[in-house]
């Protein structure tokens, strides 16, 4: 029976579109997000066709952000945002008042009152979170130096928000008046109050995370995991980053992105944070383009030809003046170029807090209607200069970086870590020290095979430095790390990570690096060991085809078994060389 279904068609519609044009983006060497912006303009009210019910696109959006910022705070400790509070703290507050400051600049070239100037200007200042986090990751450098940075000045911008919201109903009859002849009397008492409960649900959600969620979230996790049934720890995942992000806002009135991430980080003390993380995973990826795609369905196009003036000054605040304030910031603070120039890039973009503060400060009438529409048009086009703005940074970096002299060391402080390539030959080069890194390390360790492990985890870097265990801190992935890792004169390449996207990037380069070198790779299922050894690797290990041969082989010890069956096939193309000891 024919029927309506809103959200079944935004679903299908809008994730097909941004699959079809994020392709095609990819095929043409442009960053997929342009395609997923573009499918939303195209389902949006402002062109013709199919129109997406924007409400239901923005709650499907916020459910990749809560997915996002989960997955965020797994990798991310609470000692290492209590360690940079002193830096990120004041950054972030010098940038969002730089940043309101230019947005009040061209609030004044409109011909707009101060107090709309100060709302307009407080909607640019706040970058996406989101776009923040895809280049992080689409770069492999969340758990780095610049990766903490950006996440905690993205946790700042996030509860300055929070505060402003609530805040500006308070204050909205103050700013209306505000630069006029009008004199409209301040409720100190009002704004006080608004202020003191704020920060007392801030303050409660906080200790409630790390004293009753520190506890109750990893047991209920572990409980589940011994039921042995993934779909009930995939359940439980989801249950509990998009619960507590609901109860965050409901009850806390905490943004549902600093809960989510809240959430994350509280589990992630516990041992199962990695399989949480990669059972929220495909969930995250998804709704996340259904962020970008909402972004397009708000964008009226029309602005571009109504006030192109106008959208260039904002356009102008948003990647020159917060990009350009980000960099002095960090390196006021000492970072090095190279820092203050990735740092400056990724803070050149706006986003959804920004659509936020816009919608509250039109609902109480202080800023006109015209105004989203520049913040939209300047938060498209920002994001997609995003990644030529990634590009250009890169490039002035290389220009601008200093080569130290000969036999002069650069100073330490504030220095990202400085990769020394190993002095090893003849060495095994194994990538990734978890579960199953670690039982290789220890083999090769015990037949006497020199060793060098590839991490960037803390906790097993620390590790390997407890054993004493030769290591490169980075990404396997990173042409620099292998590099380092002087795998001409390697014997050996383990691939031990379990994913098998990221697994190929690395064996695909060191093929290219050394066309000789013997690699071994792991693999889930037999798709991804095509993948794995369609980019060069000799050896590819399913685990569960490894599992079966052992408990066959077992089985046939047996003096009661029939004559042996035929083993299950091996996994690898060819039979793998012998590491001499």
């Amino acid at each position: 029976m024919p029927h309506e279904s809103p959200l079944i068609s935004v679903i299908v519609i809008g994730l097909g579109l941004a699959f079809v044009l994020g392709t095609l983006a990819q095929r043409l060497r442009i960053s997929p997000l342009v395609g997923y912006l573009l499918a939303g303009v195209v389902v949006g009210p402002f062109t013709p066709g199919f129109v997406a019910d924007p409400r239901l696109i923005l709650q499907l959006a916020e459910i990749g952000v809560i997915l996002l910022m989960f997955g965020v705070g797994l990798h991310f400790s609470a000692k290492d945002l209590i360690a940079m509070r002193a830096i990120i703290l004041p950054a972030a507050i010098i940038q969002i008042s730089l940043s309101t400051l230019f947005g009040m600049g061209v609030a004044f070239l409109l011909g707009w009152s101060a107090g709309v100037g100060i709302v307009f200007g407080l909607s640019l200042s706040v970058a996406s979170t989101i776009v923040m986090l895809r280049a992080l990751q689409e770069r492999r450098m969340l758990e780095t130096d610049r990766g903490r940075l950006a996440i905690g000045w993205l946790v700042v911008q996030d509860i300055v928000t929070v505060l402003v919201l609530v805040l500006l109903p308070a204050l909205a009859g103050v700013l209306k008046d505000l630069g006029t002849d009008q004199v409209h009397a301040v409720n100190i008492d009002a704004i006080s109050r608004a202020l003191a409960i704020t920060l007392g649900k801030l303050t409660a959600f906080v200790i409630v995370m790390f004293f009753l969620g520190r506890r109750l979230i990893p047991r209920i996790l572990h409980y589940i995991a011994h039921t042995g049934s993934r779909e009930l720890f995939r359940l439980a995942v989801l249950t509990v980053a998009l619960g507590v992000a609901f109860a965050a806002a409901e009850l806390f009135g905490v943004s549902i992105a600093l809960g989510a991430f809240f959430a994350g980080m509280i589990l992630s003390e516990s041992p199962l944070s990695q399989r949480a993380a990669e059972e929220s995973l495909p969930f995250r990826d998804a709704f996340a383009v259904l962020f970008f795609v909402s972004v397009g369905v708000l964008f009226n196009p029309s602005v571009i030809l109504r006030e192109p003036v106008a959208l260039a000054l904002v356009v102008a605040v948003v990647i020159i003046g917060n990009g350009g304030a980000v960099y002095f910031i960090v390196r006021k603070f000492g970072y090095p170029l190279g820092t203050a120039l990735f740092l400056g890039a990724g803070f050149a973009q706006t986003g959804e807090f920004s659509f936020i503060l816009a919608n509250l400060g039109i609902g109480l009438g202080l800023m006109p209607e015209n105004a989203r529409d520049l913040i939209l048009g300047a938060s498209i086009i920002s994001i997609l200069a995003n990644p030529f703005m990634f590009a250009l940074a890169e490039r002035l970096r290389r220009r601008g970086e200093p080569q130290p002299a000969p036999g002069v060391e650069e100073a330490p402080a504030k220095q990202e870590p400085v990769l020394e390539p190993t002095g090893l030959s003849g060495h095994a080069v194994l990538v990734g020290y978890g579960r199953v890194g670690r039982l290789v390390g220890d083999g090769l360790r015990h037949d006497g095979v020199p060793l060098l492990v590839i991490e960037n985890a803390p906790e097993a870097i620390r590790l390997l430095r407890n054993q004493g265990v030769a290591f490169l801190e980075g990404n396997g992935a990173d042409k620099r790390v292998l590099q380092a890792a002087n795998l001409p004169a390697a014997r050996i390449l383990f691939v031990a990570i379990p994913e098998a996207f990221e697994a190929g990037q690395i064996v695909e380069q060191a093929r290219r690096a050394v066309p000789g070198l013997h690699i071994i790779a792991r693999a889930h299922i037999e798709a991804e060991a095509d993948h794995l050894r369609q980019f060069g690797a000799n050896t590819v290990i399913i685990g569960e085809h490894e599992i079966a041969r052992a408990m066959l082989a077992f089985a046939h010890q047996r003096p009661d078994m029939a004559a042996p069956a035929a083993l299950p096939p091996a996994s690898n193309d060819a039979a793998p060389d012998a590491v001499p000891g």
